[in-house]
């Protein structure tokens, strides 16, 4: 650093001194001034950077003190302010006065992965065996001075973008060309951070490094050690004394891990969701009840009971109301369901009685005939998180739900069955029914709901209501094609193939 600030120096006198042939008198006062103050300000810089005068800011008092006589580091630095949306300001603020006031401002994270050479680039990546590069701050930063840094970057200049910041810190803080031999960089995602200390939209970036770390060369006024640490260890460590650590820094770590997470086992984008937006990128919510659907989800019999329980509405309409053959299914047209059609259309008597009967009579199926036992689907659902409460969630009735899950060998394991009466005879995929199940449950926060159905209606319902969802099947019953909804997280074949999608809610 004195070397650069010398050359500068030098370079600035000879620029002077070419100026002072060329210039009329007034410019030349003009410009000596400005080169006057420059030169003072580079010499200042110098001398308190030799002497070590930038106070130390551990104690939170004489952080204060330091930044009001502007005696931190880089305390006139012109920072990249910004409002609460990220848009910056018109001409951004010294960085001294942004740490004073708790500006919005703009930050780099880094983690910086390091591959040593004479490790297998093909493991399996785990905790243990993923390591990065932490910095342990100098004592003289004017934020967490001393502290642990797992996301090692920098605040943003005005004008400056992201990516020239990260690239910055980087080559500056620990010599690390990021453009170099075999090392890389990728830009990840922009999240909002907020505590009663600092307001940051920081640019989140994965470095992979794979130097030495004896070629590492440490800036000593912005960094005092670097470790390299396994993600276990740093959970650990953080766990057992979390001060020593900067707050932000390892708030970006989780979010992060959660990206990494989301991106192995290919979850889908949705905006509107806590991890859906990658402009805006936030912790998902750990799910409050997970929300099974009944028939062709939690089994599949080729739409064999389906297929027998429309049959059944079908004799219903046409033997008890003598209703036109088809009628049933147009009545489903209109109505979102039979039952509300004849009900809406004055075509049965609207009671509990006459409702139950019809329910009664429809779901009178030989369910033992089509399902068994399911021993790897019971085994599947004892291994979910069981602090998280389960329910089914069908279009159907009690009473044929849970001959469906006593076939299976399941119906011990779920807190309770929403059904059509519980919903109102609301059509299931309504935002009525959603709504129902949701006070049923006593759950207020939508993205803390998960739902697991067949149904693209239902699926594109609970996007509607702010569910998160999963698609349990790939081909439709009605068309008996390929399907997809760009309203799920995923899409899994069967339900046995929950783990694979959502393997953090698994007892491992």
């Amino acid at each position: 650093n004195y070397i650069f600030w010398d050359y500068q120096l030098l370079c600035l006198c000879f620029r002077i001194i070419i100026t002072f042939m060329s210039m009329q008198f007034i410019d030349l006062l003009i410009f000596c001034a400005t080169a006057t103050t420059f030169v003072w300000n580079q010499v200042q810089k110098k001398e308190m950077l030799s002497n070590h005068e930038f106070a130390d800011t551990t104690n939170e008092t004489k952080l204060e003190d330091a930044l009001i006589q502007g005696k931190t580091l880089n305390a006139t630095e012109n920072v990249c302010t910004v409002d609460e949306h990220n848009v910056p300001t018109p001409s951004g603020n010294f960085r001294a006065e942004m740490r004073l006031k708790k500006l919005w401002h703009r930050a780099t994270y880094i983690v910086i992965r390091h591959v040593d050479s004479s490790e297998d680039e093909n493991h399996e990546p785990s905790e243990d065996n993923t390591y990065i590069l932490v910095q342990r701050r100098s004592t003289i930063k004017d934020y967490c001075p001393g502290k642990l840094d797992p996301t090692p970057g920098g605040v943003v200049g005005f004008n400056e973008e992201y990516d020239v910041n990260s690239e910055r810190e980087m080559m500056e803080e620990m010599n690390i060309d990021v453009n170099g031999k075999g090392n890389s960089m990728r830009r990840l995602f922009t999240f909002p951070y907020e505590d009663d200390k600092v307001k940051c939209w920081g640019g989140m970036f994965e470095v992979t490094y794979k130097g030495l770390l004896k070629d590492i060369k440490m800036q000593p006024e912005e960094v005092s050690e670097v470790m390299r640490l396994s993600l276990t260890e740093i959970r650990k460590m953080a766990e057992t004394d979390p001060s020593d650590w900067m707050p932000d820094g390892l708030y970006a770590l989780k979010l992060y891990l959660q990206r990494l997470h989301d991106e192995r086992v290919k979850r889908r984008l949705l905006k509107g969701y806590s991890s859906g937006d990658l402009d805006r990128y936030t912790l998902r919510p750990k799910p409050k009840v997970i929300f099974f659907d009944c028939d062709d989800c939690l089994y599949f019999d080729e739409w064999k009971v389906a297929k027998q329980l429309t049959a059944k509405i079908e004799e219903w309409c046409t033997e008890k109301k003598g209703l036109a053959k088809g009628e049933a299914y147009e009545l489903y047209k209109r109505h979102g369901t039979a039952l509300r059609g004849l009900l809406a259309e004055g075509l049965m008597e609207n009671c509990e009685n006459a409702i139950d009967e019809y329910l009664r009579d429809v779901h009178d199926l030989p369910i033992s005939d089509h399902l068994s036992k399911d021993h790897k689907l019971r085994e599947m659902i004892l291994q979910i998180d069981p602090t998280i409460p389960k329910y089914i969630f069908t279009a159907s009735v009690r009473h044929h739900a849970e001959k469906c899950l006593k076939a299976l060998g399941i119906d011990d394991l779920f807190v309770d069955i929403i059904d059509v009466k519980t919903c109102n005879l609301a059509t299931k995929h309504s935002k009525e029914a959603f709504e129902a199940a949701m006070a049923h449950v006593a759950v207020d926060e939508p993205e803390c709901c998960l739902f697991l159905d067949d149904s693209k209606k239902n699926i594109s319902a609970a996007r509607s209501v702010g569910w998160r969802s999963i698609l349990v099947g790939k081909i439709g019953r009605d068309c008996g094609k390929p399907i997809s909804s760009d309203d799920a997280e995923h899409e899994i074949d069967r339900i046995h193939d929950m783990p694979k999608v959502l393997p953090e809610l698994f007892d491992n």
